[in-house]
């Protein structure tokens, strides 16, 4: 159950992304390591957008991935491949991005892909309008070929001895930091933390560490 101090922080966050202007569709990219809570926090950003009337549209990097072959080409526990191989960015800027930007037809598919079966999805076509709000969380969403996509982004700061229980957790999986799962993980999101400094390209830094008491440090 989220508490007072988090309510009030979305509540925060909803007011500043009611009052930013778009000339089409907003869109608003929360970014973070695996087991940072994006998608809970996501989800709690729309709901809240929802409950003061605005057009959400709610979409993540989870229904863009490439196919599990491609993902693991470089070997099943290659950092190298998390990073580089796990999704199909030019079918998310296809299908959703490129639309709902500036210029675009409107006409977007919020996933393509489902990894847990390995198979592409077949997503109903929707039409955007002027004034939705796209919310959409994902890990990696700062490298060069996606950042310059969002008006509003949020990177949540959450330390892997913290984010690595709750992915293992989530997905019922290992929850050491020291195991050789995770050891993919950690190094592919510190290969994308050198690279791409997300900290730094993000608008807003939320710390995260502790759900209950989220705060924000940029």
């Amino acid at each position: 159950m989220s508490t007072e101090y988090r309510i009030n922080l979305i509540s925060k966050l909803t007011t500043e992304i009611l009052h930013l202007k778009s000339d089409f569709v907003l869109r608003v990219g929360i970014d973070g390591v695996d087991g940072s809570g994006k998608t809970i926090f996501a989800d709690e950003l729309t709901k809240a957008l929802k409950a003061v009337g605005a057009s959400v549209i709610r979409a993540s990097v989870d229904g863009f991935h490439n196919p599990r072959e491609t993902r693991y080409k470089r070997g099943r526990l290659s950092p190298e491949g998390f990073y580089l191989d796990s999704y199909n960015y030019s079918s998310l800027k296809q299908n959703l991005l490129d639309p709902l930007s500036l210029n675009g037809t409107g006409l977007y598919r919020t996933a393509m892909f489902d990894h847990k079966i390995d198979k592409a999805v077949d997503v109903p076509l929707e039409q955007a309008h002027v004034g939705d709000i796209l919310i959409f969380d994902g890990i990696f969403i700062h490298r060069p070929e996606l950042r310059d996509y969002w008006d509003l982004s949020i990177f949540l700061n959450v330390d892997f001895e913290n984010s690595i229980p709750r992915l293992g957790k989530r997905d019922n999986g290992p929850t050491e930091i020291h195991d050789e799962i995770n050891r993919r993980y950690i190094e592919g999101q510190l290969f994308y933390l050198r690279e791409c400094s997300p900290d730094e390209a993000a608008t807003m830094i939320i710390d995260n560490n502790d759900y209950h008491h989220p705060f924000i440090t940029r």
